[in-house]
């Protein structure tokens, strides 16, 4: 599907925050300039009651949804739902465009919830989520661990050639 046939079938739009106890949502259809703001619990049963509220509410097209994570519970559990285009954002793209309106301000999801319009605004640089397949899921994992194997043998390496420095000047 490309982007413009993706935005053309989009009803609505959500930033969604995700937070250990609760998660944070703002919603904009499409049709509207108001924005409605809403809470709920970080559990599956309150998730699916959201779902099932949010599809009744606009039972055709898509729901573009986007999310400050690209892999975890909350985006695995959305990808279950057909209606929704997930768009995975970085945390460094957030905190920046954060800090780009708001110098001052610290992270909160509050904020984060509405700082995630920029999915509105800037969608045709953001792209649609996509589950890679078992193979690459796979690889992804091998790879992040040997990242953390090497910056371990590095920090302890460091600490090895710091304490020599000290018993040996």
């Amino acid at each position: 599907m490309n982007s413009q046939t993706a935005s053309s079938e989009i009803v609505a739009w959500i930033g969604l925050d995700w937070a250990d106890q609760e998660h944070v949502y703002r919603l904009q259809a499409a049709a509207s300039d108001s924005v409605e703001a809403g809470v709920f619990s970080q559990k599956p049963e309150a998730l699916h009651a959201w779902v099932t509220r949010l599809r009744a509410r606009l039972p055709q097209g898509q729901v573009a949804v986007a999310l400050e994570q690209s892999r975890g519970a909350l985006i695995y559990a959305l990808m279950n739902y057909d209606f929704f285009l997930l768009y995975p954002v970085a945390p460094q793209v957030l905190a920046r465009y954060r800090k780009a309106f708001c110098p001052m301000a610290a992270k909160s999801d509050p904020e984060d919830a509405d700082l995630l319009e920029l999915l509105c605004c800037h969608r045709d640089r953001l792209h649609p989520w996509a589950p890679d397949d078992t193979l690459t899921r796979h690889l992804r994992l091998i790879v992040e661990q040997r990242h953390k194997l090497v910056d371990d043998r590095t920090r302890f390496s460091h600490r090895l050639s710091a304490w020599l420095r000290q018993a040996f000047p």
